[in-house]
């Protein structure tokens, strides 16, 4: 019998980590793709953030950072490099802990990701509360009845429906409009350019499923 597969988020705070301290020096959200630990024991980080001088500096100049690559696409930085901090994620997912998505912010760290089985699920737990500033902010079962259903029901990515969601608390869609496009990717805390391509590739799944 496969064991049941549970949703987690955890908010992480004052880890250290390279990315979510040039979040704070630069003010930027920055999105990342889970680190890959290398046989060098360097850590291998991939990210995605706003068009900031300030944030590129602020890793340029770590000393943590061996390695720094960053190409500007369509207003956004997208980069990589190789640190000798090794994260607190590095720890949860020893412990069983399947990352989907990270996101830095002021310094702090979002963490979404899955576990299989209430017995990872407490060796993971288990990991965070030995680590100071690990917090858990959610668990839910993959498929339940809750926010998730509309990912779920719909083909969309969480971000595709933060976006819609968040536009659609803000109005956005009224007429005349309660909010703009610019105060809907403030909100949410990424550029315009990244709200308009996850609200209309929301709505192209959306629609496509709607009326196909």
């Amino acid at each position: 019998m496969i064991d049941e597969c549970l949703v987690v988020e955890f908010k992480v705070q004052n880890d250290d980590c390279p990315l979510a301290d040039a979040t704070r020096a630069a003010g930027v959200t920055v999105d990342a793709r889970p680190p890959q630990l290398r046989a060098d024991g360097y850590a291998l980080l991939r990210f995605t953030a706003p068009d900031s001088e300030a944030f590129v500096a602020s890793l340029d100049a770590d000393d943590r950072i061996r390695y720094l690559h960053v190409s500007s696409v369509d207003g956004r930085r997208n980069g990589r490099c190789l640190s000798k901090h090794l994260c607190v994620v590095h720890d949860l997912v020893s412990a069983g802990f399947m990352v989907e998505s990270l996101q830095y912010r002021d310094g702090s760290a979002t963490l979404t990701g899955a576990v299989v089985g209430q017995e990872v699920l407490r060796g993971v737990l288990d990991t965070a509360g030995e680590t100071v500033g690990v917090t858990l902010e959610r668990t839910y079962p993959l498929g339940a009845e809750d926010e998730s259903t509309v990912v779920q029901q719909w083909d969309l990515t969480p971000r595709q429906e933060e976006a819609l969601r968040t536009a659609v608390g803000m109005d956005y869609f009224a007429v005349p409009r309660g909010a703009t496009a610019a105060e809907v990717a403030a909100e949410i805390g990424i550029s315009k350019s990244a709200f308009l391509e996850r609200l209309h590739r929301g709505e192209s799944a959306l629609f496509g499923q709607v009326f196909a």
